[in-house]
């Protein structure tokens, strides 16, 4: 498995009433320049128009790591902000779009527990196949993205019609891009056509970091990456910035996935979540026994937390109502060590390398970077 550190650090809280990437759209959105939060980059503050772009997978840690091979975003203001709990693509874009946070907003993790269906948040799907029609994603995400605005969102165009988008997107204005050129084209237009905000994203640096790990391939799609940030900048127009957020970053976990304790599963019903923050859903009358051998068996490796643990703390937010409580399962495996936990349901088409999804900072801190054009 690797050498398991002897020191282990809290885990790292997103800090929801600062510097957190939920705070980014309504930061934007819901005040003018001038009247913008104290914690966003000095360009931000006075921008007329602006340009959110996501770069997927991006941490802070792996940015820092490597800014000689990003030029454009290490010239450009700001630092590092946290992002949600968990650290996982499917809640954090919908905190990103919606302003709130977990908690509030429901979408609790990469796959949840919907009633006893455990459902893939990003392909809307279970092992049976797609769920939209029993899951309805305005019911299960009720939130309107961007505070009710109809903003250009400039998105791979394969995902415009996904029940994911429908969750966490709808009704912005679909500018799909097919190759990433065409976004920073796209970004550039709306921009020369007055509209004061635009949304953007990019996947390119969470896949090659999940199929391929740090590594030759990743240090090129950074490069790539860091190029479309350019090119983003050059098609800003006078008094217009651009700013770069990611919804989280990554740990390289390789080939050291656990299977959980036999003593451990005798207990469980089912598990959700995802391999860094697993969640076991105890059979009646186990929770607590569940807790004790769960730590027993991988306090070593991991935070192990009680739903009621990780509520009481804030993890997801401030206030969860019950029924958004009821997704969650009774018991997290949290890892600290770049190890993942395995699940049986819980597949892709490939073994994944880079993992995300604790609260690591390597996982939780990502990049609130900006930069604005001279009027």
């Amino acid at each position: 498995m690797g050498a398991v550190s002897d020191v282990v650090e809290p885990p790292v809280l997103p800090q929801y009433r600062g510097a957190n990437v939920c705070g980014v759209v309504p930061g934007v959105l819901g005040a003018g320049p001038g009247r913008r939060p104290a914690w966003f980059p000095e360009p931000l503050q006075q921008a007329r128009q602006t340009v959110v772009l996501v770069l997927d997978g991006l941490g802070w840690n792996q940015l820092q790591q490597r800014r000689h091979l990003c030029p454009n975003l290490a010239r450009m203001s700001g630092g590092a902000i946290t992002t949600v709990a968990p650290t996982t693509t499917a809640t954090a874009l919908t905190s990103i779009a919606t302003g709130l946070s977990p908690a509030e907003h429901g979408v609790v993790g990469y796959r949840v527990d919907l009633g006893g269906d455990v459902v893939n948040m990003l392909r809307w799907s279970t092992t049976k196949g797609d769920v939209r029609r029993q899951h309805v994603p305005t019911d299960i995400q009720p939130v309107p993205p961007f505070l009710g605005a109809s903003v250009p969102v400039i998105s791979k165009v394969e995902l415009e019609s996904s029940a994911f988008t429908e969750a966490h997107l709808r009704g912005g204005r679909m500018m799909g891009w097919r190759t990433s050129s065409g976004l920073p084209v796209e970004a550039g237009r709306q921009l020369r056509a007055g509209e004061p905000f635009v949304y953007a994203y990019y996947d390119g640096i969470d896949k090659v970091a999940h199929e391929r790990g740090f590594g030759p391939f990743y240090d090129a799609e950074l490069v790539a990456a860091d190029r479309l940030v350019g090119d983003m900048l050059e098609q800003l127009v006078p008094g217009a910035a651009l700013v770069v957020i990611a919804d989280h970053g990554q740990v390289e976990v390789g080939d050291r996935v656990l299977t959980p304790d036999a003593g451990v599963l005798a207990m469980v019903q089912r598990q959700s979540g995802e391999g860094r923050f697993r969640w076991l859903h105890a059979r009646p009358g186990a929770v607590h026994d569940l807790v004790e051998a769960a730590r027993e068996a991988h306090g070593d490796v991991a935070w192990v937390r009680s739903r009621q643990q990780i509520l009481d703390e804030g993890w997801f937010g401030a206030s969860m109502s019950p029924p958004v409580a009821g997704r969650l399962g009774d018991v997290a495996l949290v890892a600290h060590q770049p190890v993942s936990f395995d699940e049986p349901t819980d597949t892709g088409p490939f073994q994944l390398i880079c993992r995300h999804g604790s609260m690591t900072s390597d996982e939780v801190l990502v990049p609130c970077l900006a930069f604005m054009e001279a009027s």
